[in-house]
């Protein structure tokens, strides 16, 4: 949205025109600086701080961008609030601005900084950090997350000494950690993450592994008592999860991986990370650390003790895979006949039967499969089918190929392979096209909207662009006429340029705001790639006359 300085009120919502002006008025603009030709980073200072970056080209702003979570409108307050700085007055809503003179600029607080730097003494920058550090302590949670890395006496109390610091100080009376908060416990948390991926780098794996667990454990909790609709919390445990197991990956001295295994196991059966993810992902882990039988033993007791279907099955999978590397075939067959109904483990099943061309078995299976989840898990249902097709195609089946082809070309969202064009390859040339027909008929729905994306394809694949045409004119949307204009354009252009019209009326007698607009003329230049540049001046002088009080519409037709 570009944004002439002289009618910029004209532009923006009121609402937040007064909120801009308000926040001029309370002087909360506390840097402002060019920094290149008509390019402008300002700070606005309040319960959080922004950065606005404007791109300003004879008295028109081209670009503008605050990084606040504003998304309900082009603007924000924040833009706002820096042009009328940058207009330089205290103005009513209602005045046409005059033009101010220009403010000399002010020096930026991180150029400020940096001359201090090389200015302050060591000893007086020591004595500051000492004596801030004791009263915010905020600042001495940063510091320490920054350093750390020097301290010597590093352990894992240690860093969790600090990540519970800085979640504290973060929350609020009531111990909650709002989501403006959360951006403090990043800043500070980062550099202990930054550390850990050094000391990784550096081969100092112990601090690694006290990092990681560290920061699994304070960042679990802090889920219970943070707001993460932001994701930072698990990012932060997602990264410790994944240093663990980048660090397993190393040749670790037999006392750490030890340690590291003890502790996937203890935490595991103590619950510490019960109810998500990583609770099991400690058997993972512990999985890869395994160094004699007895530690065999011990994972799968903790696998046999999972509770809960999903996290079952899960466990069911891990366990098969140490049976395969730890006992016998005869128990393996013994557990995996017992706990087929498992997807994954009948998937891995079928997969080696498939590899060993063992076709009854992959047909057992699948069908087996079919009639366990047909019920209540059909996307199951149409993996099980794929394989009987693969089957199918293996032995060339024709039949075969032609029926689980087309179940699969019917009803389904995430296709394994191209049924479309299995069935072409496969069905006579002569029966093909009476073929497409009973599957149309099937399938048109019974309503008022026939539009539908199996049948358009047919039409498309098949080119029958007049049958495409018909569907689209009784199902018409601006969406579905950009869908298909590529294919109808060459036969039927002057219908498409006539219906974007007669949607586009359509669409802004229901719709307002500047997106809407946006939405619209985007339709409208489509119109003019068609061809219809007459059509498309027509119907903005109508629309210009139609809604002459909406100036955010008349600011984007001047762009069609």
């Amino acid at each position: 949205m570009k944004i002439p300085l002289q009618e910029f009120e004209q532009l923006i919502d009121e609402k937040i025109l007064k909120r801009g002006l308000s926040y001029f008025n309370g002087g909360v603009i506390t840097d402002c600086e060019e920094t290149s030709p008509g390019k402008y980073v300002a700070t606005i200072s309040g319960s959080e701080d922004y950065k606005v970056r404007l791109h300003l080209q004879e008295d028109v702003i081209i670009e503008h961008d605050c990084n606040c979570p504003f998304v309900m409108g082009p603007v924000c307050k924040h833009v706002v609030a820096v042009i009328f700085y940058m207009r330089n007055g205290i103005l009513e809503l209602d005045q046409q601005l005059s033009k101010a003179p220009k403010r000399k600029n002010i020096k930026s607080s991180a150029k400020q900084v940096k001359e201090l730097l090389n200015v302050v003494s060591h000893d007086e920058l020591k004595e500051f950090v000492h004596q801030n550090s004791k009263k915010d302590k905020k600042f001495k949670n940063y510091f320490l997350s920054s350093f750390g890395h020097l301290n010597q006496s590093n352990s894992k109390e240690y860093f969790q000494n600090q990540i519970n610091s800085i979640l504290e100080s973060a929350a609020g009376r009531d111990g909650w950690i709002s989501w403006s908060d959360m951006k403090y416990v990043v800043k500070a948390t980062a550099p202990i993450l930054d550390n850990a991926e050094q000391y990784l780098v550096n081969k100092k794996f112990e601090s690694v592994f006290y990092i990681s667990t560290a920061m699994l454990e304070e960042m679990t909790e802090a889920l219970q008592f943070g707001d993460d609709s932001n994701g930072d919390i698990g990012y932060f445990i997602d990264s410790a999860f994944r240093l663990l197991l980048e660090l397993i990956e190393e040749g670790l001295p037999n006392i750490l991986k030890s340690e590291i295994f003890e502790y996937c196991i203890s935490s595991f059966n103590n619950k510490l990370f019960d109810g998500w993810d990583w609770h099991l992902g400690m058997i993972e882990i512990a999985c890869d650390l395994i160094e004699i039988d007895n530690d065999v033993d011990v994972v799968l007791k903790c696998l046999d003790n999972v509770k809960g279907d999903y996290l079952k099955q899960q466990a069911q999978s891990l366990k098969l895979d140490l049976l395969r590397r730890y006992r016998s075939k005869e128990e393996v067959e013994v557990f995996i006949n017992k706990n087929i109904s498992n997807h994954s483990i009948r998937s891995k099943e079928i997969e080696i039967a498939f590899e060993n061309k063992n076709y009854e078995r992959v047909v057992s299976l699948s069908i087996d499969g079919i009639s366990s989840d047909k019920e209540d898990k059909p996307g199951l249902v149409k993996i099980w089918y794929n394989w009987l097709l693969k089957v199918a195609q293996a032995k060339k089946d024709n039949p075969k190929i032609i029926e689980y082809a087309r179940f699969l070309f019917i009803d389904n969202f995430h296709p394994k392979q191209d049924y479309y064009q299995i069935l072409k390859d496969t069905v006579e040339v002569e029966n093909w096209h009476p073929f497409l027909e009973k599957i149309i008929t099937e399938i048109t729905p019974k309503g008022n909207w026939t539009y539908t994306e199996l049948i358009r394809s047919i039409y498309i694949n098949e080119e029958w662009w007049d049958r495409l045409f018909f569907m689209l004119r009784d199902n018409i949307s601006l969406k579905n006429i950009e869908q298909n204009e590529k294919y109808l354009s060459n036969n039927f252009t002057p219908e498409l340029i006539e219906m974007y019209s007669e949607r586009i009326i359509s669409y802004l007698d229901r719709h307002l705001g500047r997106k809407n607009y946006q939405n619209a003329c985007m339709y409208l230049r489509r119109m003019k790639n068609l061809g219809g540049h007459d059509k498309v001046k027509e119907l903005i002088e109508l629309l210009k006359e139609k809604y002459p009080r909406r100036l955010a519409l008349l600011d984007e037709l001047k762009r069609v």
